[in-house]
């Protein structure tokens, strides 16, 4: 099949992508595997083939996807219930007083959405957020977009978060090189879009706690668990893993510290040490049985299954653009592009996301279309880092009514859609243009 055909058939799966989640309402588990069975047809593979590439993207993925995402909902979930999330603010807010609480939040969003889902932390702390509106007379997104900022920036950039963690494994990144460069990203992008906007957004749109929100300010007489215990638990696989890929650089090959590193630090591990510890500080512990512990962490895992089989299934549609060749020709297609490959990553994640609202489809559909240019390209090392962070921008970007998050800040705040549209989609849109501006220009000295 000619090289344009091939192209055609792309083009056709991709639109055909998002006429299924859009319009169909269509799983987007099952449609992705339902686009990637059609392009490999369309494009002449044998049907044997086809079955072939399905399993091996599905099983190349999810080897990796579904350990890491399933680990970090069990640790995030013990944060939950343990009351670490409130203590983390609680601490926050003293340790910067009541007149600087959109700081202390912004932060305690960026450190809680690291191992918690970012709508999970959202409803954890939003009682926060109102007792100090309440306490104040501000508006609700004085205190709640500095919020929000902090737990969507780490919820797209820093692993183990599900959507870097995705495209990571699809596109082979080192997620040591991901860490890094999401912090380096996700700092700025929460200062800006958080307490700098939530403080200019806050003297235009000024919102009370709407009546149908009859949740009472949290009492804090339990007791919590201690705030340097659960930032050490948080930071412990980050640090594993950042020192891992640190090693690899400084470190020679077969040097016994270096093997040490590369095993403690290999994300299974880290992972499973800090879900460990936390079963054991924030559950045992604190006096709950094991069986308890148990039930909490099989919980877990329900939410954490959509996404890793949503993941599995961009592994199949990458998995079937390959090894159909429609990969290689589109490779080439973007190879011969005068734009740089992280600006086309970054576009490729902003159409899909505007498109359809998933920012989890948005990526691993963006990943699958990439993975053949950095094969092309024999792109390798920190620079595949600095791609995932300007897909996962791109997958920020610009959420609006077809995002299931725009809904959940519109109705916490009782925000109508225009003003949920100036606030809430103004901020991502912040979140993804300082990111991703910041790793383009990173990538000038690197790549």
């Amino acid at each position: 099949m000619s090289g344009s055909m091939l192209i055609l058939v792309a083009m056709a799966g991709i639109f055909l992508l998002l006429f299924l989640v859009m319009k169909t309402k269509l799983h987007a588990f099952v449609a992705l595997l339902l686009v990637s069975l059609l392009v490999g047809i369309a494009a002449g593979m044998p049907l044997g083939g086809v079955i072939e590439s399905v399993q091996n993207g599905m099983g190349g993925t999810l080897g990796f996807v579904a350990v890491v995402v399933g680990l970090g909902a069990m640790f995030g979930r013990m944060l939950e219930v343990s009351g670490g999330a409130e203590r983390l603010a609680q601490t926050m807010i003293k340790k910067f007083g009541e007149d600087k609480a959109q700081w202390a939040l912004g932060i305690t969003g960026f450190i809680v959405a690291i191992p918690v889902f970012f709508d999970v932390g959202f409803i954890i702390l939003v009682p926060i957020v109102y007792g100090l509106a309440k306490k104040t007379g501000k508006s609700l997104l004085y205190y709640g977009i500095p919020l929000l900022a902090g737990l969507a920036v780490t919820h797209s950039f820093i692993p183990p978060t599900p959507g870097p963690i995705a495209v990571a494994d699809l596109i082979g990144a080192d997620l040591g090189w991901v860490i890094l460069f999401g912090i380096l990203a996700g700092i700025p992008s929460m200062i800006i879009a958080g307490p700098l906007f939530g403080k200019f957004i806050a003297k235009r749109i000024h919102v009370t706690i709407p009546e149908y929100m009859n949740i009472e300010e949290k009492e804090y007489d339990r007791e919590l668990p201690s705030f340097g215990m659960i930032a050490s638990i948080i930071f412990i696989p980050l640090v594993l893993i950042l020192i891992n890929t640190v090693s690899g650089v400084v470190l020679d090959e077969g040097n016994g510290l270096r093997a040490v590193f590369t095993f403690m630090g290999h994300p299974f591990v880290a992972l499973t040490l800090a879900t460990l510890l936390a079963f054991y500080f924030l559950g045992t512990k604190r006096g709950y049985s094991r069986q308890e512990v148990q039930d909490i962490a099989t919980k877990s895992l329900e939410p954490a299954g959509i996404i890793i089989l949503v993941t599995g299934a961009g592994g199949v549609f990458k998995q079937v653009l390959i090894d159909s060749g429609v990969g290689q020709v589109l490779g080439d297609m973007m190879a011969s592009s005068s734009l740089p490959p992280i600006l086309l990553a970054f576009l490729i994640a902003t159409f899909v996301r505007v498109a359809q609202g998933s920012a989890t489809v948005a990526m691993v559909t963006a990943a699958g279309l990439i993975a053949p240019l950095i094969e092309i390209m024999g792109l390798e090392g920190p620079v595949l880092g600095l791609i995932v962070i300007s897909i996962a921008a791109g997958a920020t970007i610009f959420s609006h009514v077809n995002d299931s998050g725009f809904w959940l800040v519109n109705r916490y705040f009782g925000l109508d859609v225009k003003d949920t549209l100036k606030s809430w989609t103004v901020m991502e849109s912040l979140i993804a243009i300082v990111g991703f501006l910041v790793v383009f220009i990173i990538g000038f000295f690197i790549s």
